[in-house]
């Protein structure tokens, strides 16, 4: 009788366990997609070129948005991304979270 009672709540905790991963690998992806980014534009020997392209064939994030900006000195990536928390009862009790990653890198001679 105490597990018939116990489970639903054992049962939430699991879910709420796997949103968090989702939400972990997802930040992992957005910090090595940011970082990617910033390191193909600080060695473009291209003066237009940016990192945004890398950026994006880094990691395939749905809805994933790249900005990139540099002074002559540094190139800066700011990468960021909405995570849907749509895992079963967990989706319902959170919103979708926002996660950004940004990267500065000196660009290369």
């Amino acid at each position: 009788m105490e597990l018939a009672l116990a489970l639903p709540l054992l049962m939430l905790l699991l879910l709420a366990g796997v949103q968090l991963a989702v939400v972990i690998r997802d930040q992992l992806a957005v910090i090595s997609a940011a970082r990617e980014g910033a390191r193909a534009a600080a060695v473009s020997t291209d003066q237009a070129g940016d990192g945004s392209a890398a950026a994006q064939q880094t990691v395939s994030l749905e809805g994933m948005q790249v900005s990139v900006s540099s002074d002559g000195l540094s190139v800066t990536v700011v990468v960021t991304h909405r995570t849907h928390t749509d895992i079963p009862l967990v989706g319902l009790l959170l919103p979708d979270i926002d996660e950004v990653a940004s990267a500065t890198m000196r660009v290369e001679p």
